[in-house]
């Protein structure tokens, strides 16, 4: 029996082969929130008739579909590989650490043509009846994490698909059993890349990855009449975040806006040890980082506080970001 409500929803998602060709999810999450939905342009003919005074319905068309939205989640220890390789574009695979039960893997950001996802969801209507919805053709074209204090690491992943359909049998979810990552496992870290130290004073980060893509690429002839081609990077990448802080250390962040010096930055959460030295983590790695704030104020009796923005840019030698991810998940 299905509950009637979003108690019985189910959301997965599997890599496809080729853009917009279904493939049965093999990976299911459970999320907080999503708002995805066929988004359908149409377009209502008219022109002067004798006797009309409406519209006529018959020329009512509708020449593009696509879908579009985003899903928001908990940053867990395991089972999210495959949507950190197509918001970065990597196309890496779990490596296995000195023979035991850890894999890391290590998604630089690079180009991510090629990659693209199915997402289904069931939605159950008040009888129980669970009605699926799938989305073909999906490309991640931003991520946020974030995380303060007493609270857990979040993402919010933000998705452009080719096409909506509600054809596709439900494949049956199976969760992995998976603990999400929060403020008392994470760390920031600021210095000279390789060798950044932990900095005091942090109550909470977030961190934003955006590619903007070409989103519009409808052309005459497709084989699905009125689809897109698989969208393509368009843009230069921003990777933008905030960080708040207590004022604790001048020179941690405060002397390094003044003098628009750069810093590497960690964000990073460690949890506990899987095998050996080898901890869960989820880690993001900006090899160089401008912070673009303010100096600080004084409003109130209470601890100053301040909240730092700050934006990544390539230094040159190194990715502009990269997500490590320590799992015992053995493939992504």
């Amino acid at each position: 029996m299905v509950v009637g409500s979003g108690i019985a929803t189910s959301l997965g998602f599997a890599a496809e082969s080729t853009y917009g060709t279904y493939v049965a999810p093999s990976k299911f999450v459970q999320f907080n929130s999503e708002d995805m939905k066929k988004v359908r342009a149409y377009i209502q003919g008219g022109g002067l008739a004798s006797g009309l005074m409406a519209k006529l319905g018959a020329r009512r068309v509708f020449p593009t579909e696509a879908a579009a939205g985003t899903v928001t989640m908990e940053v867990t220890n395991k089972g999210l590989g495959v949507l950190f390789a197509h918001l970065m574009g990597s196309s890496t695979a779990p490596v296995q650490q000195t023979s035991t039960a850890a894999y890391l893997q290590t998604h630089a950001f690079g180009d991510n043509a090629g990659k693209s996802l199915t997402v289904q969801e069931a939605v159950a209507d008040t009888t129980g009846t669970n009605r699926v919805q799938t989305f073909k053709g999906g490309k991640i074209l931003s991520a946020e994490f974030s995380c303060t204090a007493d609270a857990v690491l979040t993402s919010a992943f933000e998705f452009d698909f080719m096409r909506y359909s509600e054809v596709e049998t439900l494949a049956a979810p199976s969760y992995a059993a998976a603990t999400p990552f929060h403020f008392g496992q994470m760390n920031v870290k600021l210095g000279n890349y390789g060798s950044e130290a932990s900095v005091s004073g942090v109550k909470g980060v977030t961190c934003k990855i955006e590619r903007p893509h070409a989103v519009d690429r409808y052309y005459a002839g497709a084989a699905i009449p009125g689809t897109k081609a698989e969208p393509l990077m368009n843009g230069d990448a921003a990777v933008t975040g905030t960080i708040d802080i207590d004022f604790v250390n001048k020179a941690d962040f405060v002397d390094r806006f003044h003098g628009d010096t750069s810093t590497s930055v960690v964000l990073e959460w460690v949890g506990p040890i899987i095998a050996s030295t080898f901890a869960q983590t989820f880690r993001i790695r900006l090899p160089m980082v401008f912070f673009t704030g303010d100096t600080p104020a004084v409003d109130s009796e209470d601890i100053i506080g301040i909240s730092v923005p700050f934006e990544a840019q390539l230094d040159g030698t190194n990715p502009l970001a990269t997500i490590e991810y320590m799992t015992t998940d053995i493939t992504l």
